[in-house]
């Protein structure tokens, strides 16, 4: 649907704050997960904010012109949350992109949606402070974007997701109305917790355009390295047993056969072509113990190999290779590309079966399918690699994805860990939540927009 967004032309903005630009709409038309499927749409203006007060006229604008409001940020997003459905706006952030105020002694920081990640853990560092829950896009993600999908890393099995470092925030709503939630306090019981409703709410009930973040202090123990098993449930089966001993380990991730192929073929590393366990410790005392107990628990599962060291240039490498996975898989055959981008979470007792069951459906399916994913916190990242042009490759593809969706919620898992609902998993929201529950969603989002304004399409199935 076309709408007409002219009136942009009418509001107290700089000319180059909106654009009716094919090359500018197009840009904002899908993100890093639905750009190679082609199901992107095309907005009919692209408008970028500088302030609280220009989201908030663009808003009060197009609600009363009925003119759908998608925010938009770096397109970063896996599962098209950014991605304008009926058209309209194209709301870009990533001009509000400032510190706003830092407060070292109280751990916290004030900044706008558009700011980086990693520009966060740089700007507190000379205090010895870090942002904990970084995914592993964030150095190319934003703030708002990590925000709105209550996004996690690989450090969610000691620190948990942003939504855990989430003091409160600033926000509008789609009348233009601005609204500030939480406190600066630590804890508070006082009212409804808005903050944490529009945390994860992928920019449907609001946008936010401040955030109050808290920080934590660096360890001062730091320990990385890799473990490699034989077989992929000896793997499992190790980190479901750590975790339940509670060994504080920082990062505990966990690449099959096939990834640590990937990861070699297009960053030119040489990892044993085998199941691996990349590890993190962090700690301000007694890091050497708790590493040794970890060994422990890995060798009597028959590990092959594990290594551990206080070297930062060898941690960085470990890292980058886990960072840049998403790329390998993209690049690794030609002809062939993710039909989606799983990551599916259970109870970490129930790990290892849907790994198991994920490698089972890829046989049955006969397709490439790499596991990774943020083991520590029973999180499975998983695709199909797919011809496009070949149709019944499509169709195995999709089977295939149902199914680990299918089997992680009859393991008492979620169908999404931290990329979000957006267009990609809404057809499965009821099967996690069920009928009644998924209503009192959409009651939600008519009392904040009953105009449905901001984001249509997304996280609801029609």
């Amino acid at each position: 649907m076309d709408h007409d967004c002219s009136f942009l032309e009418e509001l107290a903005l700089e000319d180059d704050q909106y654009s009716f630009a094919t090359s500018r709409r197009e840009s904002h038309a899908a993100d890093f997960g639905t750009d190679h499927r082609g199901d992107g749409v095309t907005p009919d203006a692209v408008v970028w904010p500088e302030s609280t007060a220009d989201v908030s006229a663009v808003l009060a604008a197009a609600t009363d012109r009925g003119v759908p409001v998608t925010p938009y940020a770096a397109g970063t997003g896996l599962e098209g949350s950014a991605v304008p459905g009926h058209g309209g706006i194209s709301m870009d952030l990533t001009r509000m992109n400032a510190i706003v105020d830092y407060r070292p002694e109280a751990f916290q920081i004030d900044v706008e949606p558009g700011v980086i990640g990693s520009a966060v853990d740089e700007h507190v560092a000379r205090d010895g402070l870090f942002f904990p829950p970084l995914p592993s896009s964030g150095d190319i993600s934003t703030i708002g974007g990590m925000i709105a999908t209550d996004a996690s890393g690989m450090q969610t099995v000691r620190y948990g997701e942003v939504a855990d470092w989430v003091l409160g925030l600033e926000a509008v709503l789609a009348d233009g109305t601005v609204i500030e939630t939480g406190t600066n306090a630590s804890k508070t019981s006082s009212g409804y917790n808005l903050t944490e409703l529009l945390v994860g709410s992928e920019g449907t009930l609001a946008v936010v355009t401040r955030a109050t973040l808290e920080l934590a202090g660096r360890p001062e123990q730091i320990r990385g390295g890799r473990a490699v098993f034989e077989s992929l449930s000896d793997a499992t089966d190790a980190i479901s047993e750590t975790i339940r001993t509670e060994i504080d380990v920082a990062r505990i991730e966990l690449l099959d056969a096939l990834t640590v192929r990937m990861a070699n073929e297009y960053l030119g590393t040489d990892l044993p072509d085998s199941p691996t366990v990349f590890l993190e410790f962090h700690a301000n005392h007694g890091v050497d113990a708790e590493i040794s107990l970890c060994e422990t628990i890995f060798e009597s599962y028959d590990v092959d190999r594990f290594e551990v060291s206080g070297d930062d240039a060898e941690m960085a490498d470990l890292w980058e290779a886990r960072r840049e996975l998403a790329h390998a898989e993209l690049n690794y055959e030609p002809n062939l590309e993710p039909y989606r981008y799983g990551d599916v979470t259970v109870p970490i007792s129930a790990y290892s079966e849907i790994v198991r069951e994920t490698k089972r459906i890829a046989a049955e399916y006969d397709l490439l399918m790499p596991c990774f994913g943020h083991a520590g916190d029973g999180n499975l990242h998983y695709t199909a690699l797919v011809d496009p042009d070949d149709p019944d490759h499509l169709e195995r593809g999709k089977r295939a994805y149902e199914a680990v969706v299918d089997r992680a919620i009859e393991l008492g898992g979620t169908i999404t860990g931290e990329h979000g609902i957006g267009t990609g998993k809404r057809d499965y929201l009821e099967a996690e939540h069920g009928e009644a529950a998924v209503e009192t969603m959409r009651t939600i989002k008519r009392a904040l927009d009953p105009t449905g304004t901001l984001n249509p399409g997304t996280i609801f199935p029609d």
